[in-house]
């Protein structure tokens, strides 16, 4: 009798650890259930904003000027409109005088161009014309090629860093090369247009304003 009594409670505890373990597991799949349930904490795919152009928030106006990089100032002559299959395309008709060239830049790919610099980046541009020369002891060709990266780079201040540093007339510079006179007057001429669209006045005005920065009017007055 005593064993069979001892059995039973055997089977008992057994029974009821059983059920302890099969309570924790409900109660742990529900709180798994409840935790997952909660907003906020699946897991959402990242939606990424698709943005614009920055250039085409950028209007111009007709008859603005603007510069394009490898071509230097031009001015808006007109803005038109063509069909290209059914897509319509709005573009600048651009006159780059100094090279007599007309560009046809559409609106919504205007990422080259630029406005025309403001009267205190001339004046900055003017300081820099004043300062000396930097010359690299590199050989000519790898300086010319920077040179020339500079001048269609599309920024002002390096194409007065070249204009001043192939300056002939200075005390460093007793002479120049072909090739260096070539890129000095393509540099000169670039930043002397940007200069009469900014300012507005004549171009006699203008080289006489450079020359003075660059100390050349002396020299070239005493030539002549």
């Amino acid at each position: 009798m005593f064993k069979k009594k001892k059995a039973k409670k055997a089977k008992k505890t057994k029974k009821a650890k059983k059920l302890k373990i099969k309570n924790s597991l409900k109660t742990s799949t529900k709180s798994v259930e409840k935790k997952s349930s909660v907003p906020g904490t699946d897991e959402k795919p990242e939606i990424k904003k698709i943005k614009k152009q920055p250039t085409e928030k950028r209007i111009y106006n007709l008859k603005d000027f603007v510069v394009y990089p490898k071509h230097g100032v031009g001015k808006i002559t007109s803005i038109e409109k063509a069909r290209i299959g059914e897509i319509d395309i709005q573009f600048y008709k651009i006159l780059v005088e100094k090279e007599k060239l007309t560009l046809t830049v559409p609106i919504n790919q205007q990422s080259k161009l630029r406005p025309i610099s403001s009267i205190n980046q001339i004046n900055k541009c003017i300081s820099i014309l004043k300062t000396k020369p930097k010359i690299k002891r590199t050989m000519w060709s790898r300086r010319a090629q920077e040179y020339d990266q500079k001048i269609n780079s599309g920024k002002i201040y390096e194409l007065a860093e070249v204009v001043k540093d192939l300056n002939k007339n200075t005390d460093i510079i007793a002479d120049q090369s072909y090739s260096e006179r070539q890129l000095f007057e393509k540099a000169y001429e670039r930043l002397k247009s940007e200069f009469e669209a900014v300012l507005k006045t004549s171009p006699e005005e203008v080289q006489k304003k450079m020359d003075k920065a660059l100390g050349r009017a002396n020299i070239l007055g005493n030539t002549e």
